[in-house]
């Protein structure tokens, strides 16, 4: 049965299919390039499927709407910094703490340790909307923190922790035990263990949560909108949604603003890419 599979997923038919897949996939982000780098009129009034009939290319769109001063230009370059100082850290944050909380739930033995991966798992299908203005109130009552970084950090990784402990915990278990017995015996302790030899098998899984944890914190815009407050702190996101206002009628700020916001999640998921498959198929190592 599996090679029937492969053999039908690797016929010059499904690779059609996928191409035709791909090509779909990618029009519409194709057509907000080209429209990102049109003239504002030819925006307004053509389609940019136009722009091959009467091609006409600027980067005024792009220098508005990241270096403008004036009030209705994007001005995007400290938001920009401001997304990844938030993104970067919460990834960091959220990713080292669910690849220990799996390690522990997966290797190390401790009373509960059954019924706290459950409660992991189950927060899973609790909604962040039912959590936000709780989390918020908290944050603001008995800290410093509300309307900050740190308050946007602690939420993205509370949110992110329990979809991230589930994942690594089902690769980590997968992980021969021979090789923690080994260990074991060579006089290493867990953080030992932990570092130098779990971290480097389970590098596919860790670099696949990374993807998943950037894409989500660079694009969110409801957790943003929540934990933090004026310009000084507030993340692309938001500043988009204020340029499309109600009406949206600046579509050269809104293509243009669109594309620098997409380019450094582009850029993570090409870094990462070679890992990410490998990541989602793999199970652990074969003893």
């Amino acid at each position: 049965m599996a090679a029937r599979v492969r053999r039908k997923l690797s016929s010059r038919v499904a690779s059609v299919v996928a191409i035709i897949i791909a090509i779909v996939w990618t029009i519409p982000t194709f057509g907000l390039f080209v429209s990102s780098l049109r003239p504002e009129n030819d925006i307004k009034t053509t389609g940019w499927w136009k722009f091959f009939t009467n091609p006409s290319l600027t980067l005024d769109n792009y220098n508005e709407v990241v270096f403008g001063t004036s009030a209705s230009s994007g001005r995007l370059a400290s938001y920009f910094i401001n997304s990844l100082t938030i993104t970067v850290p919460a990834v960091l944050f959220s990713v080292s703490l669910a690849a220990m909380a799996a390690y522990a739930l997966s290797w190390l033995n401790f009373r509960g340790r059954d019924w706290i991966f459950i409660g992991v798992f189950t927060l899973q299908i609790v909604p962040l909307q039912m959590a936000l203005i709780p989390l918020l109130q908290i944050l603001g009552d008995y800290t410093s923190w509300g309307g900050g970084f740190f308050a946007v950090w602690f939420a993205h990784t509370c949110f992110g922790l329990p979809l991230g402990v589930f994942l690594l915990h089902n690769f980590m278990s997968e992980l021969p035990k021979d090789l923690f017995e080994a260990a074991r015996v060579d006089g290493a302790g867990p953080a030992m263990t932990f570092r130098r030899i779990v971290l480097p098998l389970i590098t596919p899984a860790l670099a696949s949560l990374t993807i998943f944890q950037f894409l989500w914190i660079w694009n969110d815009l409801l957790v943003a909108l929540v934990f933090t407050s004026g310009p000084e702190t507030r993340p692309l996101t938001v500043r988009l949604a204020e340029l499309a206002g109600t009406r949206g009628n600046d579509w050269q700020r809104l293509t243009s603003g669109a594309f620098v916001s997409m380019v450094i999640p582009i850029i993570v998921f090409l870094s990462l890419q070679r890992y990410f498959v490998r990541g989602l198929l793999a199970g652990g190592v074969k003893g």
